[in-house]
């Protein structure tokens, strides 16, 4: 198995530390963020990973470089020319892999949770179903699973807004989880990624047009899951005034390893 991290984004809201440097190496409790997620992958036993790379790439780059790809193979993706969100990120990231298509764990750079891994990678083995991975955290936007956890939409509860919307009239009928922007995608959904026509689009607008075209299976089985992990807790690096938090956050988690 291979993994992504997506390193591209601006880090606007980690302003001023990202008018110098990445995102990906802001330092939380000694360690830049990239590295926080490249060892967590490792640890895992995924040593293949892919980084996208476009606000300050070259220190991106050479940090690896520098540190030996921290025990890992990591390849970099190149965005530099334009921004391409997730879903855009990842399908440029896998031209390279379409004659050989293996399942891809896909993560964010920014969010740091206590998440066993090895236990997402043994339900995506056992099943072969994509995976994503939720909780029951509060927020605003919420994906919408049925009975069997395959994932049929998404809301957004302050605004209302529903998609696909046909759901419109039963999404109370549906659970709704908070996505955690970690997930496992199989090489049959990885297929349907790289037909998408847009260049620049994000995961979510991609999970949410397979919901709007197919009746949520293929074969009768789901083309995506929920995956909620026990005693969950997770952090969102992205803003400027969560860093003290994060830092409390993630030497915690340097203790229960």
């Amino acid at each position: 198995m291979k993994a992504m991290i997506f390193c591209a984004g601006l880090g606007t809201r980690l302003k001023p530390l990202t008018d110098t440097m990445p995102k990906a190496l802001v330092p939380l409790a000694g360690k830049p963020l990239l590295q926080w997620q490249v060892e967590k992958l490792r640890d895992a036993g995924i040593t293949d990973i892919i980084v996208n790379v476009h606000h300050f790439p070259d220190q991106i780059i050479e940090t690896v470089r520098a540190n030996d790809g921290w025990g890992c193979n990591i390849t970099i993706s190149d965005e530099r020319d334009q921004l391409l969100d997730t879903g855009g990120g990842l399908k440029k990231a896998l031209t390279p892999y379409t004659l050989h298509p293996t399942p891809i764990l896909a993560c964010n750079v920014d969010i740091l949770s206590n998440i066993d891994i090895s236990t997402l990678i043994a339900e995506y083995e056992r099943t072969g179903i994509s995976q994503l991975v939720v909780s029951e955290r509060k927020t605003q936007r919420y994906l919408c699973f049925d009975e069997r956890d395959c994932l049929c939409g998404w809301t957004n509860i302050a605004t209302g807004e529903v998609r696909p919307a046909n759901l419109q009239s039963s999404i109370s009928n549906f659970q709704k989880l908070a996505f955690s922007g970690m997930q496992i995608l199989s090489p049959e959904a990885l297929a349907l990624l790289a037909k998408m026509p847009q260049e620049k689009f994000s995961l979510i607008d991609f999970y949410l047009s397979l919901c709007e075209h197919t009746p949520f299976t293929i074969y009768h089985l789901p083309i995506l899951k929920a995956f909620v992990p026990k005693d969950y807790r997770m952090m969102d690096v992205g803003k400027i005034d969560r860093i003290a938090e994060a830092e409390a956050f993630a030497e915690r988690l340097s203790c229960k390893k």
